[in-house]
């Protein structure tokens, strides 16, 4: 992998653990100024300093919209640059739990948090351009259902989870279209069912190391291969074939339209 020289600003949203945190100490070994996201402010700032070269603790809780627009106002106040965005952070559980919002708690960190975090930054993104958005997805997709989205009357952990990274690629294919100039967006699935707490806790025995999933996301965050990538689903470092709800035009305007309504953003935002 050859990544491009310059020096990068990159947020990691849920840097603090997992896969997230493999790609803080990665990029900032390489040089690149991290911009360390966590729940935990205590974890968030040791995460940083142990990073160092620069690393910048930010906190919030995803399960709070009005903490994401928080975090998004730190961000646009105390940053002169982002380079690159790589929405990770994620959960899941066998339970139902709800937001701050009320809102189903696997959809809201997952995709919700994502969806208005992206929004909210790209003035900042336009402005660093040349600029890459990286969202972690997942193998595991199952279609968006617009008649019970929050999944009141058919839960379960695996299909929340399902559901949401769906979303995210639902998101990332339609972003691509409307982006300016000189910002990409791409989704990528790292590795399947990497060696992570949210694994050993909800899906079982790991079946793949964090690094594997490192190494994918590194690539196309910072590689000079990936610098005209946008609009594309990939499985490590394979295109890929999403589930076919991803690519309907008219399913991706609807989560569009849902997500503006639930997140309080407008077109124009």
């Amino acid at each position: 992998m050859q990544s491009n020289l310059t020096k990068k600003v990159v947020l990691i949203t849920g840097a603090t653990d997992g896969l997230g945190q493999g790609i803080a100490v990665r990029l900032a070994g390489q040089g690149h100024r991290v911009l360390v996201h966590g729940r935990d402010p205590e974890r968030t700032r040791g995460v940083a300093n142990a990073i160092g070269a620069g690393a910048r603790p930010y906190v919030a809780d995803f399960g709070s919209l009005a903490e994401v627009r928080r975090l998004a106002e730190g961000l646009l106040r105390e940053e002169s640059r982002l380079d690159v965005l790589i929405n990770n952070a994620a959960t899941a559980s066998r339970e139902r739990r709800l937001s701050a919002e009320g809102y189903e708690m696997t959809f809201a960190v997952n995709y919700l948090s994502h969806f208005l975090l992206t929004r909210l930054l790209l003035p900042l993104l336009q402005r660093s351009a040349p600029s890459r958005i990286v969202n972690v997805s997942s193998v595991g997709q199952v279609p968006v259902s617009f008649d019970d989205v929050m999944l009141e009357k058919r839960y379960s952990g695996v299909r929340a989870y399902s559901q949401s990274k769906l979303a995210q690629i639902m998101f990332t294919f339609d972003l691509a279209r409307r982006l300016p100039a000189g910002v990409t967006v791409n989704a990528l699935h790292p590795a399947t069912f990497m060696d992570t707490k949210m694994v050993r806790e909800v899906f079982g025995k790991p079946l793949s190391t964090v690094e594997e999933g490192v190494i994918p996301t590194v690539r196309l965050s910072i590689a000079a291969e990936c610098e005209n990538c946008n609009g594309l689903y990939f499985e490590g470092a394979k295109e890929a074939r999403a589930e076919q709800q991803a690519y309907s035009e008219e399913a991706q305007a609807r989560l569009w339209r849902l997500s503006e309504d639930l997140t309080g953003l407008s077109s124009a935002s």
